[in-house]
């Protein structure tokens, strides 16, 4: 048992560097080698847990999914219980954003993996599938409040979940210093206000 557990912990360690190196240099310099040098291992012993760059780039985009989960479970336990979708929403928005050094991690390497996922077919569906899963959670919470009348009765629960994620593409305007931090949240904060205000009189 300890064995399964040292080898899952390298391979987090050895994720951790790929994003370093990513976040430090871009993607295209990600090469095994400088990946191996920054985990501090030998080649060898990367090419023991990962065959390729893919397969390190697969793994990575795995873990920095759970840690985007656990960072936004964290969020979600201070809120009001049950939280409002409109602040679980919130939560969601500013987590996928680089706002903060794991968020900025986690969204360069975002940025490698759809790149990557547009010429190789594997990786493709890969992200193809995550990023469905990623859009029924916010349709789901768009239904819900639907349902429970926190969102006017005429908003197309299609259309409100696809301008929800169309926030996201906030990240390379953060990322390039085209808008500030404070402006992204403030414009998250005021489409959330519309979605959630009450039809007019």
């Amino acid at each position: 048992m300890p064995k399964v557990v040292d080898h899952r912990e390298r391979r987090e360690a050895i994720a951790h560097a790929l994003w370093r190196v990513v976040e430090q240099q871009g993607w295209p310099r990600a090469t095994m080698r400088e990946v191996a040098r920054e985990a501090d291992v030998s080649l060898g012993q990367l090419q023991h847990y990962f065959s390729s760059r893919t397969a390190i780039l697969t793994f990575a985009m795995e873990f920095a999914a759970e840690q985007t989960s656990a960072r936004v479970t964290r969020g979600l336990t201070g809120l009001d219980q049950p939280p409002h979708p409109r602040d679980v929403l919130r939560v969601v928005l500013t987590e996928m954003l680089p706002l903060h050094p794991d968020a900025r991690a986690t969204s360069r390497m975002n940025t490698a993996y759809v790149l990557e996922a547009l010429h190789d077919p594997e990786l493709r569906e890969q992200a193809r599938v995550g990023l469905d899963e990623g859009r029924a959670l916010v349709e789901r919470l768009i239904r819900q409040a639907l349902t429970h009348g926190q969102i006017p009765a005429d908003r197309d629960p299609n259309i409100e979940t696809d301008l929800i994620l169309a926030l996201t593409g906030f990240a390379p305007l953060l990322e390039l210093g085209v808008i500030t931090p404070r402006a992204a949240l403030a414009a998250v904060d005021q489409h959330l206000d519309r979605l959630f205000a009450p039809p007019a009189m």
